[in-house]
């Protein structure tokens, strides 16, 4: 059993940035890739970003490749989501998710309860 929680929404104008965070309970998070979806009202959820076990592979939507990073540090359980030049259509509700393969599919194994991103523009 792998229980997430995100943290580091809020509230940013467009253009700003904001870190998430997902840390995870258990000691076997090392064998899980873990992903980052969003969703927002009216919208299906979608993916954004996933990270290998060991963090030598990423994967991003074409919506938000050379602004966001995710990055993982297996020693603390926590995986971040750094997101740069934010523009009002990534505002939405972010859940991480935990997946025991290489990647991140469309039903992972786990969820976390979400934070909101909010940007004002």
């Amino acid at each position: 059993q792998v229980q997430l929680v995100e943290s580091g929404g809020g509230l940013v104008q467009a253009g700003g940035s904001l870190r998430l965070s997902c840390v995870a309970s258990g000691r076997t998070f090392s064998s899980y890739a873990i992903g980052w979806f969003r969703r927002s009202p009216g919208k299906e959820r979608e993916f954004v970003a996933a990270i290998s076990r060991s963090g030598d592979r990423e994967y991003y939507a074409d919506s938000v490749k050379g602004r966001f990073t995710i990055s993982r540090d297996n020693a603390k359980n926590t995986v971040h989501l750094q997101m740069n030049s934010l523009k009002p259509e990534d505002a939405a509700v972010y859940f991480c998710a935990a997946q025991s393969q290489s990647t991140v599919s469309a039903d992972p194994d786990y969820w976390g309860q979400g934070t909101q991103v909010t940007v004002s523009s």
